[in-house]
């Protein structure tokens, strides 16, 4: 059933009445724009070229009659400046430029008394054909969850109009939110036809104050007159309109953070640190929380620290004691009576409480059996002996799981009969949906090992159970992150166009969870929260091992794709998600955030403010943050960042930095020192030249490929050398 609100039929009735006179009328790229004020509301309402409309609400003040005082601005950019009974507003629309169709709507007031907004109506009415009694009918793709992006997507089928992405800039909205101690979370949504964004209910004595002005709503929508006709037109569509929008986004700016000294900061804490350590039958192991003794050790939090450290110490040629330590624990993990890596230690494993359902020695958790088989991969693919056994007797039993559950994961199961312990994540919702993708990751591994064919047959059947998921793919965002990557190879093997699809549709899921504003009110203020990535569904909270595995995961996806026919928008947001990582990352250990908005409770064992070691959970400004815990599994943070970020130049006091990533540096010992930004030229990253002793640093020229003429750079207070530089560009750097 189809019912409306009588708000909403009054909408559609007033503003398709043939002699309501429009205050603005514009056409761009053929849709037409038009403003009309009808009582206590002013409307901006788009039609298709095709003659299908959608309205668009710039003002609203309760059983009032506006008043239009003023339209001024000229071109791209026109304003109207509108009075009412709860202050005076100023709407601004900012017609699209160039060949998208991309416009803003931005709106703010000056308060005439101070307010309590206990309701405050939703801002989209999808009219339909002009003159028709009947709303359009559509279908919502995406909408907000928590302190996600403040995204709708939605088809509009009839009449057949096209596409819309909203995304509502909820950065500008600190005001209000600070002022009266609300959430922005959770305010785009909406259920068919009443849709769109609406204000947060104001607290009892939060008001807003009397003659001070406050950003409203300040939305960037894209148009499209294309109504998908199935999953990888709709995913395509998707990741070009989020793309198109981006662009025009007001982006906060970033600062540059010393990955070097972070990193000896973590690595220190790390080694010495009793609360991250365990020790079983001479073994020592990682706590997967700091003081967290009561868990068994787990064969997933060893590998999660294993490898980022393997990843820093090929960087920089080093060695560290700390591997051995977990390597040497390695083995005691394997059951020779299933044939297969255990998730707990097995002389640990019957000393859980049972308290949570996977907390059970026989009990796996789906993903929790491959993501170490993938990790013992890496480590075999470099030559590691015992990490080879280790993985190649374990494969025979998780291709038995696989074919048992038919290639669709539950969430637990149990690991020797193979019963179901529990299907769903929720009633009607399925299991681990991108298990398929991480399976079929591990599976490639096997096939590279090994040259078995056997083995890519397995990945390719698993990876075909990921068409029609839509965006309900995603389970946890690393596995989600490593299956778009496992696509694209898969792509790149076989040259089945599906599979590079597939690999869309699993970065599509990825940026529907992100959050494309800051959080800039309540403890939020304390650290910067741009297109930040949450790791499942519905966690209230963005954590430190789910984005650094997914951030790398992203390098290794922009490196597979690197001389590929892949989707500029796919390589635009990529790009920019690690871009703004680097700067965020460093917010998640204790000693960068005042203590008072740490959790005084603490869910798994304890938080040092002190120790360098990250916090698992970054909350909406409202809610105090590390209440999970102090996530030793999520130390490889900076041992993830620096190497991909970094490069050495071998015999000289300085090092070559970007935020973005790259292609193709140059031998350490030659110069100049050449490699390519990753990107979009139509963005910009930092490239610094960072100083690495107390020597003066020597004279640069640095050119782009195409230019003779030198790039001139800023010094930084600590002495280093800033440029900025177009993505994609071909960078040379010479010194004398």
């Amino acid at each position: 059933m189809n019912a409306v609100s009588p708000w909403l039929l009054s909408i559609n009735a007033q503003l398709n009445n043939s002699d309501l006179e429009a205050v603005y009328d514009q056409e761009v790229l053929g849709y037409t724009f038009k403003v009309y004020l009808i009582g206590d509301s002013c409307w901006l309402v788009v039609a298709w070229p095709k003659g299908s409309r959608i309205a668009f609400r710039l003002a609203y003040s309760p059983n009032d009659k506006l008043q239009l005082k003023k339209v001024s601005g000229k071109d791209k950019k026109i304003t109207f400046h509108i009075s009412s009974l709860i202050g005076d507003y100023q709407s601004d629309l900012e017609l699209p430029v160039g060949d998208h169709p991309v416009f803003r709507l931005t709106t703010t007031l000056k308060t005439s008394a101070p307010l309590l907004f206990p309701y405050w109506p939703r801002d989209i009415a999808p009219l339909g054909a002009a003159g028709s009694d009947f709303l359009a009918k559509g279908e919502i793709r995406i909408s907000q969850v928590g302190n996600r992006s403040g995204l709708l997507y939605f088809n509009l089928s009839q009449p057949k109009a096209g596409s819309v992405l909203y995304l509502q800039n909820l950065t500008a909205l600190a005001d209000y939110n600070q002022q009266t101690e609300t959430s922005a979370g959770d305010t785009v949504g909406g259920e068919w036809p009443e849709i769109g964004f609406a204000l947060p209910p104001t607290l009892k004595n939060k008001a807003l104050e009397a003659d001070k002005n406050y950003t409203l709503s300040d939305a960037y929508i894209a148009l499209s007159d294309e109504v998908p006709a199935n999953e990888p037109a709709m995913v395509k569509q998707y990741l070009n309109l989020l793309a198109a929008i981006y662009l025009q986004l007001s982006k906060p700016a970033t600062a540059y953070k010393h990955w070097p000294d972070i990193l000896q900061k973590g690595l220190t804490d790390l080694t010495e640190s009793p609360g991250c350590w365990n020790q079983v039958d001479g073994n020592h192991y990682l706590n997967a929380y700091v003081c967290d003794y009561a868990t068994p050790p787990e064969i997933m939090v060893q590998l999660a620290v294993l490898l980022p450290l393997l990843d820093y110490v090929e960087w920089n040629d080093s060695q560290l004691a700390i591997m051995k330590k977990i390597k040497d624990g390695l083995p005691a993990f394997y059951d020779q009576k299933l044939g297969t890596i255990m998730r707990w230690h097995p002389k640990m494993a019957d000393t859980m409480d049972g308290e949570e359902e996977h907390k059970k020695p026989l009990v796996m958790d789906s993903w929790y059996l491959n993501h170490p088989l993938l990790n013992l991969s890496r480590l075999a693919l470099k030559g590691d002996q015992v990490a080879k056994k280790l993985f190649l007797d374990s494969l025979d039993y998780a291709i038995k799981v696989a074919r048992h559950f038919n290639y669709t994961w539950p969430v637990f199961y149990k690991m020797d009969t193979l019963e179901v312990i529990k299907a769903e994540t929720q009633p009607g919702k399925g299991g681990e949906k991108d298990v398929p993708g991480l399976y079929a990751h591990v599976m490639l591994q096997a096939w590279e090992l090994t040259g078995e064919k056997r083995y890519l047959a397995e990945a390719e059947k698993a990876a075909l159970k990921l068409r029609g998921l839509g965006f309900e793919l995603f389970y946890q965002a690393n596995n989600t992150a490593f299956s778009a990557g496992a696509l694209l190879r898969l792509y790149k093997v076989t040259q089945k166009e599906v599979y590079k699809e597939l690999s869309y549709l699993c970065l599509a899921n990825l940026f529907k969870n992100v959050q494309l504003w800051d959080c800039n009110y309540g403890y939020g203020r304390n650290f910067p929260s741009f297109f930040a990535l949450f790791p499942l569904n519905d966690a209230p909270y963005t954590a430190v091992y789910e984005e650094q595995e997914v951030f790398c995961a992203f390098h290794d996806y922009l490196k597979h794709a690197e001389g590929q026919d892949i989707l500029p928008a796919a390589r635009l947001l990529l790009a920019e998600y690690i871009r703004f990582v680097v700067e965020r990352a460093v917010y998640y250990y204790p000693p960068m955030l005042p203590k008072d908005m740490l959790s005084e409770e603490v869910k798994t064992g304890e938080v040092d403010p002190s120790l360098w070691i990250a916090l698992e959970d970054m909350h909406d400004g409202w809610e105090k943050s590390g209440e999970v815990g102090q996530e030793v599994y999520g130390a490889g943070n900076a041992f993830g960042i620096l190497p991909r970020h970094y490069m050495q130049v071998e015999g000289q006091s300085f090092m070559i930095y970007t935020d973005y990533p790259t292609y193709g540096f140059s031998p350490k010992k030659h110069r100049p020192a050449n490699f390519k930004l990753a990107g979009d030229g139509r963005l910009s990253s930092r490239v610094m030249l960072v100083k690495t002793d107390k020597d003066k640093m020597p004279e640069f020229s640095v050119t782009l490929k195409g230019s003779k003429e030198t790039i001139k750079g800023k010094k930084t207070r600590e002495g280093h050398l800033e440029f900025t530089v177009a993505g994609d560009s071909e960078i040379h750097i010479n010194w004398k």
